[in-house]
């Protein structure tokens, strides 16, 4: 595999919007994201530049972590972010433990298959291991089989904790993996 995997520079706002867009487009991007190609798009560029620099290197309370092809382009990506025991998350649960929250999963369709999302995951393991994380979780909807198969293949385990969306009808699943 000729990819270097790595976390972003904030100056790299602009590859990070670009990325995040193509992903916006994905068929399955209904299921995978909460939000639209339309709102993403109509962003200010502050709010890329601020969402790169609390998200790059030497942050602490998020890192998106990238692979980018020998010719420079980026074609995946993930970003973990810290969540604090004693606070509440962004559905309104409490939060128990110091544990991190994978959002943002993308890799580009013509590069799946080959082990990037793998890659992407370890890479971003272990930086919440490194941050002192004693577990991480993420959230999927129940209908993206896709990435339910690969989560449960890189061995995260469904919690039985339901997050609803809209008016009830969408319904979210957390699965987590402990610290080793």
């Amino acid at each position: 595999m000729n990819y270097q995997i790595r976390s972003i520079r904030a100056d790299e706002w602009a590859a990070a919007k670009e990325l995040r867009l193509v992903a916006l487009r994905d068929p399955v991007a209904h299921l995978a994201f909460l939000e639209t190609y339309d709102a993403a798009a109509a962003r200010p560029d502050s709010f890329w530049q601020e969402r790169a620099v609390g998200a790059s290197v030497g942050a602490g309370g998020a890192q998106q972590i990238v692979a980018e092809g020998p010719d420079g382009e980026w074609v995946g990506t993930v970003t973990v972010l810290l969540e604090e025991a004693g606070t509440t998350d962004w559905a309104g649960f409490p939060v128990e433990q110091r544990q991190g929250h994978i959002v943002g999963v993308f890799v580009r369709p013509e590069c799946r298959g080959i082990g990037l999302t793998e890659v992407l995951f370890d890479a971003g393991l272990e930086w919440a291991w490194s941050r002192e994380a004693e577990r991480v979780r993420l959230i999927v909807h129940e209908d993206n089989g896709r990435a339910l198969r690969f989560y449960g293949k890189v061995g995260f385990v469904a919690t039985g904790v339901v997050v609803l969306l809209g008016d009830a009808e969408e319904r979210e699943l957390e699965m987590v993996v402990e610290r080793p």
